[in-house]
């Protein structure tokens, strides 16, 4: 299987900057390619190209001529946003347009092209809200358009905390067989490591004094919390121990607002940037794009070329590599154990 033609060929939509294709890619090794990338958003794409120079990246899945460039392929990656399940404004949901399901979702884009070009695995990640969206109505949609396409589905919540990365991030996982492929031995990974703490990814010198709140900063974060507390709700910063773990990061400023650490080993505080007034005595301090990426499971060689503001945002956006791996190492044994699939694809040009 690792003569050219029996390379498994994958296509990576919705693709950010990269973190499910590199979780393939570790798993399968020299076994697969990618020969098809889409992502509109164009600070991702210069990230994703830093890490992949080779490819060419499409813009917009929906356009017509963006679907027509996709060549065959085996695997389908598609981390389609979760924000197509918001139902607010004209909350159209899902009696519009692709069958009779939906205009504004971007799964159908997904199915669309599928349905098209066959692949032996369709491979998805969403939030977990999914799973519960509409009272379950959004996923068993989804789970019943891949089996009306052809596909037995699986489904299942997995914590980027068991697989080796310090972050209590919760996503839904789904993966669909084709259905002339026997998946019967298909499962999601157990948990591999859940011991790594903070200490383990926070970085080995002093950070630069940029990451340390100011006084002001930290004075409105304490009054902003102690005000949602009063009105009973949990919303606030918080501060996590060296000893633990951190809260899932997302793109918004929460995200780094929610994972602050004290570190006290940075002894030059003189402001590098333009705050107002000067930099907290408590040594509290925001983590690094770098640590954020090894909560994410990004290695050290992965290259970060623009500035925090849009690493924070794709990292935030981004899937947990380790997790991405393990799931991939179970579709490859899959695929691999098929005779029948083996057969087809050994003689396939």
């Amino acid at each position: 299987m690792k003569e050219k033609n029996n390379v498994w060929k994958s296509i990576d939509l919705f693709a950010g900057i990269g973190g499910i294709r590199l979780g393939f890619e570790k798993a399968f090794g020299d076994l697969i390619t990618t020969n098809f990338v889409s992502e509109w958003d164009i600070p991702a794409q210069n990230t994703y190209k830093a890490n992949f120079p080779n490819s060419k990246i499409y813009g917009d899945i929906t356009a017509k001529e963006t679907k027509e460039a996709i060549p065959s392929f085996d695997i389908c990656l598609a981390g389609f946003p979760c924000q197509a399940f918001s139902l607010a404004g004209k909350r159209m949901g899902f009696d519009d347009d692709y069958k009779g399901k939906c205009r504004g979702t971007l799964f159908f884009d997904v199915a669309e092209i599928c349905e098209k070009h066959k692949p032996a695995v369709i491979f998805c990640e969403n939030v977990k809200g999914l799973k519960i969206h509409d009272k379950g109505r959004t996923f068993e949609i989804i789970r019943t358009t891949l089996i009306e396409l052809g596909y037995q589905v699986f489904a299942k919540i997995l914590n980027s905390k068991d697989f080796g990365v310090p972050q209590n991030r919760e996503r839904i996982y789904i993966v669909a067989f084709r259905n002339d492929i026997d998946s019967s031995g298909f499962e999601f990974p157990r948990p591999t490591n859940s011991e790594t703490k903070l200490a383990q990814i926070i970085e080995k010198d002093p950070v630069p004094a940029k990451y340390y709140l100011s006084e002001r900063y930290l004075e409105t974060l304490i009054k902003h919390r102690k005000h949602h507390e009063a009105l009973g709700h949990g919303f606030g910063y918080e501060i996590r121990d060296w000893n633990g773990i951190a809260g899932a990061i997302v793109c918004g400023g929460m995200g780094r607002e929610r994972n602050l650490l004290v570190d006290d080993r940075q002894e030059d505080l003189t402001p590098t940037t333009n705050i107002r007034g000067s930099i907290n005595t408590k040594h509290i301090r925001k983590m690094t794009p770098r640590e954020w990426a090894r909560l994410q499971g990004f290695p050290e060689e992965y290259i970060f070329p623009l500035a925090d503001s849009h690493t924070f945002k794709q990292l935030g956006n981004s899937v947990t590599v380790n997790v991405i791996e393990e799931i991939a190492k179970n579709i490859k044994k899959v695929l691999a154990s098929d005779r029948h699939l083996k057969k087809k694809f050994i003689k396939r040009k």
